[in-house]
C-alpha cells in the first residue's frame, strides 16, 4: 500500500452531504488510501453569512495546496445573487474536462441495458455556460454559445488519452453542426484533426440528436464520448439513468493543475440527517480520485469491494428492489457492508484492475499558426417596432454611405429582405448586414461613421458583430434560415 499521504481537501457539503462524505471517508481509511485531509466549509452556511460563491477565501488557498478536491453536494439559497459553486470552481481553476462513467450493473441493479459501460467526457468551461446573457429589445434576450479550438483540442485530447490509459476503443463525438456551422463545426473539426494523431482508437461523429436516440436505445455501442458543455451536462445525466442510477454516478472534474471529484447528484435536503442516502456516487468518484492522485491499489480494493457489495444484493432504498436485493441499509450500514468486503472481488461483475501508480493525463495542444484576419463588413444589430422591414431596409441603404451596401436583413437568423416570405413571423430584433462596397477591407474610422449615421436617422443599433475572413474564410454565417 502506498506510504506517502497525498494532501486533498475535502468539503462535507449540505443536506446527505455530511452522511455520505463520513460513510465515504470510512471506506477509503479502511481500504488503507494514504490520505492526508484538509477540510473546508462551502454550500449554504457560507452563502448565508454573505459570500455569493459559497466558498471562502481561505478555502481557495486550501485547494492551491492539495490541488485535490473531494467534494459532497451542496445546497444553493434560492433566489438571486447567489452563484454556481461549481462552475466558479470549473472555471477558476480550468476543471476543462468533466469525466463520468456510466456503467450497468445487472442483474443487481434494475436496467434496460445490462451491457453498458459508457464514459462521458464533457467539455466544462464554455459552451452557453460561459453566462454571458443580455436583455437586448422588449421582445428578445441572447446568450452567447461560446468554443474555443484550444479550449476542444484539451477535451478532445484528454478524451482520445482517457480511452488509452483505460483500455478503452473507440471515441464518438456529438455535435449539431449541421445547424451551428462555425461553433459546432469547430467542435468537429478538431475532434477530426485530434483523431488523426490516434490511429489505434475508432472514432466517430453524430449529429447529438440521432446520437442521443443512439445513446438511449443502444448505449452499449458506444464507449467514450466527448461533447460540448450543453449536450455533456443533459447526455451524461440521460446514460447514467439508464445504466441504473444517477444516484450510482461519480464524476471527475479535471484540470491542467487541479481536479475534483463528486458525484453528480445534489444535496436531498429532505433525506438528511435520515441516515438513507446512497454514498455509492460520492464513493465512485473518489475512486477516480484515488487513480488520479496514483493510489491505484486502494481504488482496486475500494471498486471492488463495492461491486461485492452490490452483488450481495445490500442495497440503499433508492435501488432496492426485491427482485434483485437481499438487505435494505442506510447509509452507514452501507459503508459498513463495503468495509467488511474489502480485499474480496465480485463474482459475476467485470472486477476493477487499475494501474497501481500512475501520474495524471497532461495534454499539450498543437502549435498553431496565427491567420491573416481582414474585416470586410459589420452586421448592425437594431431595435425597429415601425412599418415592416422596408421601411427599415430604406432608412438603411440611405445610411450605407460610400463605404458600404445593405446586403441582407435578418429576423430571429431568418432572412427578410431582400425577398423575405411575408408569412415569416418578426420581432422587435434585427440583424443588419453591411458589407464592403470596393476594397472589400473596412477601416475603424469608416465603421464608426457608418454608425454615426444610423444614430441619427434615429435608428437605434444595440449590439454589433465584425464580419471577419480568416485566410480569406469567411469567419461568420450567412443567415440564410435554417
Amino acid at each position: 500500500m502506498t506510504e506517502i499521504r497525498t494532501p486533498i481537501t475535502v468539503a462535507y457539503g449540505d443536506g446527505i452531504g455530511p452522511e455520505i462524505m463520513r460513510a465515504t471517508l470510512r471506506i477509503l481509511e479502511s481500504a488503507g488510501a494514504a490520505l492526508d485531509i484538509e477540510t473546508i466549509e462551502i454550500g449554504e452556511a457560507v452563502y448565508k453569512r454573505g459570500v455569493p460563491a459559497g466558498i471562502e477565501p481561505s478555502a481557495w488557498d486550501s485547494l492551491r495546496r492539495t490541488k485535490v478536491f473531494l467534494k459532497a453536494p451542496i445546497t444553493t439559497p434560492e433566489g438571486g445573487g447567489f452563484k454556481s459553486l461549481n462552475v466558479t470552481v470549473r472555471k477558476t481553476f480550468g476543471l476543462f474536462a468533466n469525466i463520468r462513467p456510466c456503467q450497468a450493473y445487472a442483474p443487481f441493479v434494475s436496467t434496460l441495458h445490462p451491457t453498458m459501460d459508457v464514459v462521458i467526457i464533457r467539455e466544462n468551461e464554455e459552451d452557453l455556460y460561459g453566462g454571458i446573457e443580455h436583455r437586448q429589445t422588449e421582445d428578445v434576450v441572447q446568450c452567447l454559445k461560446l468554443i474555443t479550438r484550444p479550449g476542444t483540442e484539451r477535451l478532445v485530447r484528454y478524451g482520445f488519452e482517457y480511452a488509452r490509459r483505460y483500455g478503452r476503443h473507440k471515441v464518438s463525438c456529438f455535435t449539431k453542426d449541421n445547424i451551428m456551422k462555425l461553433t459546432d463545426g469547430l467542435f468537429h473539426e478538431v475532434f477530426d484533426e485530434v483523431a488523426t494523431d490516434y490511429p489505434d482508437l475508432e472514432s466517430e461523429h453524430w449529429i447529438v440528436d440521432i446520437g442521443a436516440a443512439k445513446l438511449a436505445d443502444t448505449p452499449e455501442n458506444f464507449d467514450v464520448v466527448v461533447l460540448p458543455n450543453l449536450y455533456g451536462d443533459i447526455l451524461s445525466d440521460v446514460a447514467a439513468q439508464l445504466a441504473g442510477s444517477v444516484g450510482l454516478a461519480g464524476s471527475a472534474n479535471i484540470g491542467q493543475e487541479v481536479a475534483m471529484f463528486e458525484a453528480i447528484h445534489g444535496s436531498a435536503p429532505r433525506r438528511a440527517g435520515q441516515d438513507l442516502a446512497n454514498p455509492s456516487g460520492l464513493l465512485l468518484g473518489a475512486i477516480q480520485m484515488l487513480m488520479h492522485i496514483g493510489q491505484g491499489d486502494a481504488a482496486s480494493i475500494v471498486h471492488n469491494a463495492w461491486l461485492r457489495t452490490i452483488e450481495d444484493g445490500v442495497h440503499t432504498y433508492d435501488i432496492f428492489s426485491p427482485d434483485h436485493s437481499r438487505e435494505k441499509v442506510g447509509t452507514s450500514a452501507f459503508a459498513d457492508a463495503v468495509i467488511a468486503r474489502l480485499g474480496k472481488t465480485p463474482k459475476i461483475l467485470p472486477a476493477a484492475h487499475y494501474p497501481i501508480s500512475t501520474e495524471p493525463i497532461h495534454i499539450e495542444l498543437s502549435p498553431r499558426r496565427r491567420s491573416q484576419k481582414t474585416q470586410t463588413g459589420i452586421d448592425v444589430f437594431v431595435e425597429w417596432n415601425s412599418d415592416g422591414v422596408l421601411s427599415l431596409a430604406k432608412l438603411l441603404e440611405e445610411c450605407s454611405g460610400p463605404d458600404f451596401q445593405l446586403s441582407m436583413i435578418t429576423n430571429r437568423g431568418q432572412k427578410v429582405y431582400p425577398g423575405g416570405a411575408p408569412e415569416t413571423f418578426c420581432v422587435d430584433h434585427w440583424r443588419c448586414r453591411f458589407e464592403a462596397n470596393d476594397s472589400g477591407i473596412v477601416t475603424t474610422a469608416q465603421l464608426i461613421s457608418l454608425l454615426a449615421r444610423l444614430d441619427g436617422a434615429g435608428i437605434p443599433f444595440i449590439k454589433t458583430e465584425g464580419l471577419y475572413r480568416f485566410d480569406g474564410k469567411p469567419g461568420y454565417s450567412l443567415g440564410q434560415g435554417q
